[in-house]
C-alpha cells in the first residue's frame, strides 16, 4: 500500500507562490517637506508665545528698567508693580477684573448653552423656515461685531438699559459663529438613530435633549464656550460704548484708560503692563481647567 502526501492547503498554496510585497524605500514623507511644516509651526508658536513671554518679562520691570534693559530680561519690581496696580484709585483693577469674570463667565456659560440649544435644533429639527433661519445665522458670521455696536446701542437707550450690566451680557448672549458651530458637533456627533430609540421608548424632544444630546455635546458646548469667553474678555467697542460708569467697566476698557494716562505719566507705564499680565491669566486659567473635556471624547454619553 502506498502513501501519497495530502496536498497543501489552497491558501498555503497561494501564500507561497504569491510575490513578495514590495519593499518600501525611503521615508514616508520627503525631508524637505517635514522641515518646512515644522518651520511653519515654529514660527507660528514663536508668534504667540513671544508676546505674552515679553509681557513676562516687562511686568517685572519698573520704568526705568522697562527702557534700559533688554527686553527678555527680568527685572526687580514685580512686587511693586502687582502691588501699585492693585491699590491704585483704590481697588478699582480688582473691580474691573471681577466685571471681566461677571460679564465672561455668565455670557459663555449662557450664550454657550444657547447656541448649543440652537444648533441642536438647526440639525434634529424640521420645521417650516428653517433653511431661511439658518441662512441668516450663517450671513450674521459675516457680519463683524463691531458693525452692531451703534445699533445695539440704540436699541438698549430706547429701553433704558444702557450703562447698565445688562447692556454687556444680553448682547453678546447671541453668537452666530457659536450656533453654527453647534450645528456642526451635532450633525457630527449625535446619531438620529439613538434619538429615535429615545423616542420609541417615550421620551419628549427635550429629555432627549436633556439626557442624551447636551452629554454627547459636552465637548461643542465647552469648545463653544471657550470661545465665548475669550471673546467676551477681550470685548472692548461694546461695554465702551454702552457704560459710562467706571465701576462698571470690564478690564479692557480699564487697561485702556490706564494706557492714556502713560503720556503725561511714564509712571503709568509699569502698572499698564503689569494689569495686561494680570487680566491674561483668567484666559490661561480656563484653558488648563477645560481642556480635559477635549481629550474625554467626542461620544461620551452614547448609548451603552
Amino acid at each position: 500500500m502506498t502513501l501519497t502526501a495530502a496536498p497543501p492547503p489552497a491558501a498555503d498554496l497561494r501564500r507561497r507562490t504569491a510575490a513578495p510585497a514590495p519593499r518600501r524605500r525611503g521615508p514616508a514623507h520627503p525631508l524637505g517637506s517635514r522641515v518646512v511644516v515644522n518651520g511653519l509651526l515654529l514660527i507660528g508658536s514663536l508668534y504667540m508665545v513671544l508676546p505674552i513671554l515679553w509681557l513676562v518679562f516687562a511686568a517685572t520691570k519698573s520704568a526705568s528698567e522697562l527702557y534700559g534693559t533688554p527686553g527678555f530680561h527680568f527685572g526687580s519690581a514685580l512686587v511693586q508693580n502687582v502691588a501699585d496696580v492693585l491699590t491704585e484709585a483704590d481697588g478699582v483693577f480688582v473691580r474691573w477684573m471681577l466685571n471681566s469674570l461677571l460679564y465672561a463667565g455668565v455670557g459663555a456659560l449662557l450664550g454657550g448653552l444657547i447656541s448649543v440649544m440652537a444648533g441642536y435644533a438647526f440639525d434634529k429639527f424640521r420645521f417650516r423656515g428653517r433653511g431661511a433661519l439658518l441662512g441668516a445665522v450663517l450671513v450674521g458670521v459675516l457680519i463683524p461685531n463691531t458693525a452692531t455696536v451703534l445699533p445695539l446701542y440704540l436699541l438698549a437707550s430706547s429701553v433704558g438699559l444702557t450703562n447698565t450690566v445688562w447692556a454687556v451680557l444680553v448682547p453678546v448672549l447671541c453668537n452666530p459663529f457659536g450656533v453654527y458651530l453647534a450645528r456642526v458637533f451635532s450633525a457630527a456627533y449625535v446619531p438620529d438613530e439613538v434619538l429615535e430609540a429615545a423616542r420609541v421608548d417615550g421620551a419628549s424632544p427635550v429629555r432627549s435633549f436633556v439626557s442624551i444630546g447636551l452629554p454627547m455635546l459636552t465637548p461643542g458646548f465647552v469648545t463653544i464656550a471657550l470661545f465665548q469667553f475669550v471673546g467676551i474678555w477681550n470685548n472692548f467697542m461694546l461695554p465702551l460704548v454702552m457704560l459710562q460708569n467706571r465701576e462698571l467697566f470690564p478690564v479692557s476698557v480699564g487697561m485702556s484708560i490706564w494706557q492714556g494716562y502713560t503720556l503725561p505719566q511714564p509712571e503709568f507705564t509699569p502698572m499698564v503692563i503689569t494689569g495686561s499680565f494680570l487680566s491674561v491669566i483668567p484666559l490661561i486659567v480656563a484653558f488648563i481647567l477645560l481642556q480635559r473635556f477635549w481629550r474625554a471624547g467626542l461620544a461620551a454619553g452614547s448609548v451603552k
